[in-house]
């Protein structure tokens, strides 16, 4: 809702009557709006009116982002016949002209280089999967494999804000965002939208997380992701200090909250509501995190699926773990950024530390969910903001390669509730350069998301600066229905 509707929404008739020079009736009111409160507060998260549209195949998200863009071609989609093709030049008729980065539009040459990793078939869907990716590779019959997903931006900070918001341009409403406003969550603990940004062992460079990849934008500021540490305290300054109790902090914020209270009397704007409602939700994660991050009651066989990184916070084994926990928890939308996936050099030595670091644990994790019967309505997406090109970036050997930014195609997974696993959906060309059937554009992997979670695209919108915006744009997007089961 526009923060002016709000604002007209939520006034008394105490501000109505005041702004008109009549100043009566002030015990009815703070009846009125003492009742109004009451029942506001039932729910911490409550969903948005009239959702979700219709029955959701999903109750919650977990997406995990590969930040950097991950090479489809040494992951997931096999091309065999470019090993004849090794260091020849990238033919014209493939490239057709497309736009490259300033990072390679200068080389002499664009030589293909195929991939070193070997590739076999997994499952009863005989998924083809690279060697980087074993664990993943045990559960393919759980996937649906996006190979022709594509995107208009080629570099990242535009091409993240795309992907995580639907417009390269800064501003809008991250997914988890729109999420949080449209369907609230069961928690009353916990944030509905948590950001958990795990470090990377590579030692690559890597490039800067936004904040806006995870902001609310122009939606209420009590959608913003909540981000947790990954070393000392997940949130900062969330303990009280030497010498207060939990009662004397309870006192404290009763008495802030009248006094807020008061001041959206006055004013009517409703960010005061959302003070209010973030200084209750971090006083209940005084008791709720400390009680998050505490694996001591896991499994050692959970812990296993996981790797042995599980236990050491920060990692991302230790990130998809506590993602499974949030959701187990009430929490509505969990959001893994992963970075180091900049491989414009040396990509044989790093993709493969970043897969060590990842691959157990986003099997675990859907292991791990499918054991607890949370996976059939827990949605779990994979994927990056653009893909790599077959072409070699600088000095090409046949030990050693490096990528370039490629956005024409690239390749994301989906897994869990209301997807049909076991599937592949799109094809790309003989270089993985340009998709050939069943194109995805990011918008429609975001519309997918939304239908599987109960909500129709092109109903869900929230008006600012006279243009009801939407998470899938302006243009037409659809729902890709041959990944639903």
């Amino acid at each position: 809702m526009p923060p002016l509707h709000e604002f007209a929404l939520q006034q008394t008739r105490r501000q109505f009557f005041g702004h008109v020079g009549l100043r009566a009736g002030n015990v009815a009111l703070a009846s009125l709006l003492g009742s109004e409160l009451g029942s506001r507060a039932a729910a911490v998260h409550p969903p948005g009116a009239e959702l979700p549209h219709f029955a959701p195949k999903a109750k919650r998200l977990i997406y995990l982002h590969m930040n950097g863009g991950p090479s489809q071609l040494d992951m997931w989609d096999y091309k065999p016949g470019l090993k004849a093709q090794f260091d020849k030049d990238l033919p014209d008729s493939i490239r057709n002209g497309q736009r490259i980065t300033t990072m390679t539009s200068g080389q002499a040459r664009l030589p293909v280089a195929p991939s070193m990793f070997k590739f076999q078939q997994h499952g009863q869907s005989g998924r083809w999967a690279s060697e980087l990716i074993p664990h993943t590779a045990q559960v393919v019959d759980h996937l649906a494999v996006v190979k022709s997903v594509w995107t208009t931006a080629i570099n990242h900070d535009p091409a993240c804000t795309f992907v995580m918001t639907g417009s390269e341009v800064p501003g809008k409403a991250s997914l988890g965002s729109w999420l949080s406003y449209g369907l609230g969550s069961e928690s009353n603990d916990l944030p509905s939208f948590v950001v958990l940004t795990p470090r990377w062992s590579s030692g690559a460079a890597a490039q800067a997380l936004f904040t806006r990849m995870w902001s609310s934008g122009f939606l209420p500021t009590k959608h913003t992701g909540v981000a947790l540490r990954s070393s000392g305290d997940p949130v900062l300054f969330i303990q009280n200090p030497p010498g207060v109790d939990a009662t004397e902090r309870r006192t404290m914020l009763n008495a802030l909250g009248k006094l807020n209270e008061i001041n959206h009397q006055r004013f009517g704007d409703p960010e005061t509501q959302t003070r209010i409602a973030q200084y209750e939700m971090a006083f209940r994660m005084q008791s709720s995190v400390p009680e998050l991050v505490d694996l001591t009651k896991e499994s050692k066989a959970t812990l296993d699926m996981y790797g042995p990184d599980a236990t050491n916070p920060g990692t991302f084994a230790h990130s998809a773990l506590l993602a499974r926990r949030l959701v187990e928890r009430g929490t509505r939308v969990v959001q893994i950024l992963h970075r180091g996936w900049d491989q414009h050099g040396n990509l044989p030595r790093d993709i493969a530390s970043q897969c060590k670091d990842t691959d157990q644990a986003c099997a675990g994790l859907l292991k791990d969910l499918k054991e607890r019967g949370m996976l059939e309505d827990t949605l779990v997406v994979w994927g990056g903001e653009f893909g790599r090109t077959v072409y070699s970036q600088g000095t090409l050997t046949d030990k050693n390669y490096g990528r370039d930014h490629h956005p024409r195609c690239f390749t994301m997974w989906m897994a869990g509730g209301g997807i049909k696993g076991g599937v592949t959906h799109g094809e790309t060309d003989d270089y993985s350069y340009n998709v050939v059937a069943d194109p995805v554009h990011i918008n429609e992997i975001n519309a997918t998301i939304l239908h599987l979670m109960g909500i129709d695209h092109t109903r869900f919108s929230f008006k600012f600066q006279g243009l009801d915006n939407k998470l899938t744009g302006v243009e037409e997007k659809h729902v890709i229905k041959a990944v639903l089961a």
